[in-house]
């Protein structure tokens, strides 16, 4: 319904599982493949954790780490995976007992000298680090610049300044190890206009905006979306470019 004045921003502690996407299962296989072995790998500020079960299909173990009490009560529950509530910087796992760390849209979040020193102490030799980030999601024609002036102009000034190390790919993130290579990969999804929206509340910005009184500027935006869509359970094609920093410890 193109004036749907619905505030899809106002969800509760589930819409990060609900609304976030997760990544190609190609990309966990490369990882799978580059590490010393597939005993045990630990994901960092694991949040829901969607990656976290990613990983768990290719390692015998997985450690899901995150400080949010919110995020670990609606993590995903799999065989392989133990969640814990610990920040990037206080990993809480045995010395030398990791094959491979990860940090899935989560790094630009850590104090890094602190978080790459409890990733040395960890990693059993020839461990590996990825931190994995995705950028600005790209819309079908005549949606997209719609976006991208919300993301620019509009919810712009409500991102933290570390947002901009997402957007830059983790480029600028100092990373003390020996780098390695990786394909160039995307998320793609088909999603109807509440999944889009839905994803568009889970971020930062978009609680920071709801906490300055911006609600009406989010209600606008979603009705403009919703009026560019059409019909709003019809499907269309969003895609976001995968950043990795890949690293042997």
């Amino acid at each position: 319904m193109p004036n749907d004045s619905r505030n899809w921003f106002a969800q509760g502690g589930d819409a990060y599982a609900r609304y976030r996407p997760d990544y190609p299962d190609e990309l966990v296989r490369l990882l799978a493949r580059v590490s010393p072995d597939t005993r045990m790998a630990l994901d960092v500020g694991c949040g829901n954790g969607q990656f976290t079960c990613q990983l768990a299909d290719h390692f015998d173990a997985v450690v899901g780490l995150d400080p949010s009490a919110d995020q670990l009560a609606h993590a995903v529950p799999h065989a392989r995976v133990q969640y814990r509530g610990a920040p990037a910087e206080q990993l809480g796992v045995a010395d030398h007992s990791i094959s491979l760390i990860t940090a899935a849209q989560a790094a630009h979040w850590f104090d890094l000298p602190r978080f790459y020193e409890e990733v040395r102490r960890v990693g059993v030799k020839g461990a590996k680090l990825a931190l994995i980030s995705y950028g600005v999601a790209r819309l079908e024609a005549g949606l997209n610049e719609r976006f991208l002036a919300f993301y620019k102009e509009e919810i712009g000034p409500y991102w933290p300044p570390e947002r901009r190390l997402v957007d830059s790919g983790y480029a600028e993130l100092a990373f003390p190890f020996y780098e390695q290579p990786v394909p160039r990969q995307e998320l793609r999804r088909e999603w109807d206009a509440h999944a889009f929206l839905g994803y568009i509340s889970t971020w930062s910005a978009t609680r920071r905006a709801r906490d300055a009184g911006k609600e009406q500027m989010l209600v606008a935006f979603s009705n403009d979306l919703l009026t560019l869509w059409g019909d709003p359970n019809r499907s269309r094609t969003i895609v976001w470019p995968i950043n990795i920093r890949l690293g042997e410890i």
